[in-house]
């Protein structure tokens, strides 16, 4: 399944829709830039998800305090059992540089959507 192909899936299930960035992540965003936001998202996936077998895995990603952190639950690329579950991305493997870099487009998209002008 394409990355971004989920995020409809993911829309619909009322644990992932709970995660919102706050006023916080929004400020934290606007002062460290986008493209930092991507570096860190880049290093949080290279070294708490792409591992075969991650350390703590399923506990790896905490709740809050980061904006990609709130990113990876509700898109459901926090651990290797939501990686499976709504990804079909096999455990015990390491994660391909592709699919680092789909994850991190993912978390990208999800921020983007989090952060746009809301509509009336």
């Amino acid at each position: 399944m394409a990355f971004l192909q989920v995020l409809p899936r993911l829309k619909a299930s009322k644990f992932r829709m709970h995660f919102r960035l706050d006023q916080y992540d929004f400020d934290y965003i606007e002062k460290a830039g986008l493209e930092k936001i991507k570096e860190h998202a880049e290093n949080f996936v290279r070294k708490r998800l792409a591992a075969a077998e991650p350390l703590h895995d399923g506990k790896q990603t905490p709740f809050k305090g980061h904006p990609v952190f709130k990113a990876q639950h509700a898109t459901a690329t926090c651990c290797r059992g939501c990686l499976y579950k709504w990804h079909l991305i096999p455990t015990g493997r390491a994660l391909t540089h592709d699919e680092c870099q789909k994850i991190v487009a993912l978390l990208l998209a999800w921020i983007a959507w989090q952060t746009a002008p809301k509509h009336a």
